[in-house]
């Protein structure tokens, strides 16, 4: 079961979406320079489809986008959980951020439009960072298509 910690509207996790980010706990990635350790405990609140529904019921502003950032020791559940929200919310992004390099073959690229892979290492910067290791993708017709560079100015 997904549990998360908090959650937050941003608009520079993801280009052109205003996003609610969920916080998920229990990261098993533990990158070293990590800015959320928070996250790494278990614990929070259960997230399920009901909680997202009170979730995007309470914002008054137009959320175009739901991202879980994390849930790597639960793809299966994060899938699940994607899956659900796109068959309530067919007009709604939904957005994963893993800290895994490669994605878990639990997950179905039907179920998201975006998927953030690879972990956190300080020395090669975060996504802004023409160095990064991380990438963002988009997902077009089944393929991910590397958007990672919407992020360099």
């Amino acid at each position: 079961m997904l549990h998360y910690i908090d959650t937050d509207i941003v608009f520079q996790e993801l280009p052109d979406e205003v996003t609610l980010a969920v916080n998920l706990s229990g990261c098993p990635c533990r990158c070293p320079g990590c800015h959320s350790t928070h996250l790494w405990r278990e614990g929070g609140e259960v997230l399920d489809g009901e909680t997202v529904d009170c979730m995007l019921s309470r914002q008054k502003q137009e959320v175009t986008c739901l991202s879980l950032m994390g849930g790597d020791a639960q793809p299966q559940e994060v899938n699940s959980l994607a899956q659900w929200v796109r068959q309530r919310h067919p007009k709604l992004h939904i957005a994963w951020w893993s800290g895994r390099s490669l994605l878990s073959p639990q997950v179905s690229l039907s179920n998201f439009d975006y998927i953030k892979l690879g972990p956190y290492l300080k020395h090669l910067g975060p996504l802004k960072s023409r160095t990064t290791n991380q990438r963002l993708y988009r997902v077009v017709d089944g393929t991910l298509h590397d958007i990672t560079s919407r992020f360099w100015r």
